[in-house]
C-alpha cells in the first residue's frame, strides 16, 4: 500500500464544559431537562464539540476552536449541530465519509441514559450514517473529581472516516 494513500482514518476528541444553574443543557444534539446547563460561547453541547474534534483530528485539521473560535460573534449561541454539519462537509469535501463514532459522556447528574436513543438518532442524521454507527455511553465519575461534584461534564469521542 502506498504510504500516502490510506483508506481510513481514526481521530479522537475530548471536551469539557463547566455546569451552571439557569442555562439550557444540550447534549448530543438533544435538549436535556435540567435546572443546570453548560457554560459556553455556543450552545455548549460538549458531546458534539468532542465529536467535531474527533473528526477534525482524523483529518489532521486542528480542533474546533481553530475553525469556530469563541472569540467570534459568528458562533455565539450557535446550535452545535450546525458546527458538526460544517465539519462533516469539510470531511466530504476532502473525499472522506464518517464510518462510525463512539462517544463516552461523564456526567454525574442529571442522569442521561434515557436520552441516549434520541442522541444517537439525532447525531446519525447529522453525520449521514445509520443509528447503529453511533455509539453513546453515559457514565458518572462515582462522585469523584469535578464531574463527581457536579461542576462539569467530560466527553471523549472517536470517529472512523473512510474514503
Amino acid at each position: 500500500m502506498d504510504k500516502n494513500v490510506c483508506p481510513f482514518r481514526i481521530g479522537n476528541g475530548y471536551d469539557v464544559h463547566a455546569i451552571a444553574e439557569g442555562l439550557p443543557m444540550w447534549l448530543g444534539g438533544v435538549r436535556i431537562e435540567s435546572p443546570v446547563g453548560f457554560v459556553a460561547h455556543s450552545d455548549g453541547d460538549v458531546a458534539i464539540h468532542a465529536l467535531c474534534d474527533a473528526i477534525l483530528g482524523a483529518l489532521a485539521l486542528g480542533d474546533i476552536g481553530h475553525h469556530f473560535p469563541d472569540t467570534s460573534d459568528d458562533w455565539k449561541g450557535i446550535d452545535s449541530k450546525l458546527l458538526l454539519g460544517k465539519v462533516v462537509s469539510m470531511a466530504a469535501g476532502l473525499g472522506w465519509s464518517v464510518g462510525n463514532v463512539d462517544i463516552t459522556i461523564a456526567l454525574q447528574k442529571p442522569k442521561i441514559g434515557s436520552y441516549v436513543p434520541q442522541m444517537r438518532a439525532t447525531l446519525a442524521g447529522v453525520l449521514g450514517v445509520g443509528e447503529d454507527c453511533v455509539s453513546i455511553k453515559a457514565t458518572t465519575n462515582e462522585r469523584l473529581g469535578f464531574v463527581g461534584r457536579c461542576e462539569g461534564c467530560q466527553v471523549w469521542a472517536t470517529a472512523l472516516l473512510y474514503r
